[in-house]
C-alpha cells in the first residue's frame, strides 16, 4: 500500500514500519504525486531500499547527488541515507518499492563480511540499477517477483523472498567496488540530520539562521554551505518549504482556515504565507483547500 503522507520523527527518521508480511521486508507500488506534497519528502531509513520505475521518469536525490531513474530501469539507497524523489516532466511516474532491513539480506554468519561493509561505506549512499546490464536486470527482475509474491501470497512464499534478497545482494556487490570510509563525510552527514531534526522541531516557532547552525555545531556560513551543497537551497528557505508542507495537512482539516494555518505552521503574516504557497503549489491555500475538500 502507497504511503501517501509521510511521518517522520524529530530526526526526519521515517516512521512508517517497512513490514507488509511476517519478514522484515515492504515492497508496494508508489505514484509520486499521489503523495500530498506532489512529491516525495526529504527522509531516511535504517532499511535498505531497491527501486525499480515501472511507469515515467523519477528524479531521485540522495544526500546531495540527483539522479535520473528512467523507465525500466532502477536505483539501490543505502541504509541511513537521506533522499526524496519527484516525477521528470509530470510522466504520472510509478515505482516499486523494496524496503528491506539490513539484518534480514543475508545470515547473521555472513551478515559481518558481505553487509556491514557496503552498508557503512561512506562512498556508496546510491547505486544506479542499469537494466541493460546483466546483475542490474537480475535484481529488476527479483524485485518484480517479491512484490507479486507479496500480493498473492503463494506458499513458502517467505522462503522465496529469502532466497531472492540474497539474489539481489549477491548481484549488488559482484560489481567490485572500492568500499571507502571518510569520517568526515560520517560527521557531515551527522550533523546534516542534527540540523533538519532542529528545524522539524522548531518550524512553528521563529528560526533564525543562528539557530539552525548551533543545532550543527557550525558557522553561520558553514551552515549555509551545508544546505547549499545537500540540498542546494539556503537554510531559511528550506524552513519555508518545510512549513509549506505541514500547511498541506492542515489544509485539508474542515474546520480550519487559511489564517490560523499560517500561524500554526509559523508564518506570521498570512499575506506572506498566501505569497509563498502560491509560489510552491501555484495556488492559493484557498484554492489548495477547496479542491481537496471537493475531492472528499
Amino acid at each position: 500500500m502507497q504511503i501517501k503522507n509521510f511521518m517522520i520523527d524529530q530526526n526526519l527518521k521515517e516512521l512508517t514500519e517497512h513490514r507488509t508480511v511476517v519478514l522484515p521486508v515492504a515492497c508496494y507500488e508508489t505514484t509520486i504525486n499521489q503523495n500530498i506534497n506532489g512529491y516525495i519528502p526529504l527522509h531516511w531509513h535504517d532499511e535498505i531500499q531497491f527501486v525499480l520505475v515501472i511507469k515515467g521518469e523519477a528524479i531521485f536525490q540522495i544526500n546531495e547527488d540527483k539522479l535520473v531513474v528512467p523507465q525500466g530501469n532502477g536505483v539501490f539507497i543505502n541504509s541511513g541515507c537521506l533522499h526524496m524523489a519527484e516525477e521528470k516532466n509530470k510522466s504520472g511516474c510509478v515505482y516499486i518499492c523494496l524496503n528491506v532491513s539490513p539484518h534480514f539480506v543475508l545470515s547473521q554468519e555472513l551478515y559481518t563480511t558481505y553487509v556491514i561493509p557496503y552498508i557503512q561505506a561512506t562512498n556508496l549512499p546510491y547505486l544506479f540499477i542499469d537494466a541493460d546490464k546483466p546483475w542490474g536486470k537480475n535484481i529488476l527482475d527479483a524485485i518484480v517477483k517479491i512484490n507479486q509474491w507479496i500480493q498473492q501470497k503463494s506458499p513458502c512464499f517467505e522462503i522465496d523472498i529469502t532466497m531472492h534478497l540474497a539474489l539481489i545482494w549477491k548481484n549488488l556487490i559482484i560489481n567490485g567496488f572500492q568500499l571507502e570510509y571518510d569520517q568526515m563525510e560520517m560527521v557531515k552527514s551527522h550533523r546534516m540530520k542534527q540540523m533538519l531534526s532542529w528545524i522539524y522541531l522548531h518550524y512553528a516557532e521563529k528560526i533564525t539562521l543562528d539557530d539552525i547552525a548551533r543545532a550543527g555545531q557550525l558557522s553561520r556560513s558553514e551552515c549555509c554551505r551545508y544546505f547549499k551543497r545537500m540540498l542546494k537551497i539556503t537554510p531559511l528557505n528550506y524552513v519555508m518549504d518545510y512549513r509549506i508542507q505541514k500547511s498541506l495537512v492542515l489544509l485539508q482539516q474542515a474546520e480550519s482556515n487559511v489564517t490560523e494555518v499560517a500561524y500554526k505552521v509559523g508564518f506570521n503574516s498570512t499575506s506572506y504565507f498566501i505569497e509563498r504557497f502560491r509560489k510552491e503549489m501555484n495556488m492559493t491555500p484557498l484554492a489548495y483547500k477547496k479542491s481537496k475538500t471537493d475531492n472528499c
